[in-house]
């Protein structure tokens, strides 16, 4: 029984040894882009998105869902300075 208990003990030695895999995955997050080029506004990359448009007292004055990944609207909006929303993207516009 000590000759078992001796080979258990000065037997073998086991080593055990995880194989960690880590696989890095990058996104690349695009985000919208918004230009106003006369009464045209311009949204890129926002596809399914919202679009809020705030006046400066921070009245929402239009709301649409962005259909495709470029689109472009008229905006029929009185002169003066206005804060654009799309996704976590925001701007600052000012319609002449």
């Amino acid at each position: 029984m000590i000759t078992l208990a001796a080979a258990l003990v000065f037997g073998v030695p086991v080593s055990i040894m995880a194989n960690t895999s880590i696989e890095i995955i990058e996104q690349e997050i695009v985000q919208p882009t918004v230009v106003l080029q006369g009464n045209t506004l311009h949204v890129n990359n926002a596809s399914g998105q919202m679009l809020y448009i705030y006046n400066v007292a921070g009245v929402r004055v239009m709301s649409v869902k962005v259909e495709g990944a470029e689109k472009s609207f008229e905006l029929s909006l009185p002169k003066g300075c206005y804060i654009v929303k799309v996704g976590k993207v925001v701007r600052k516009i000012s319609v002449k």
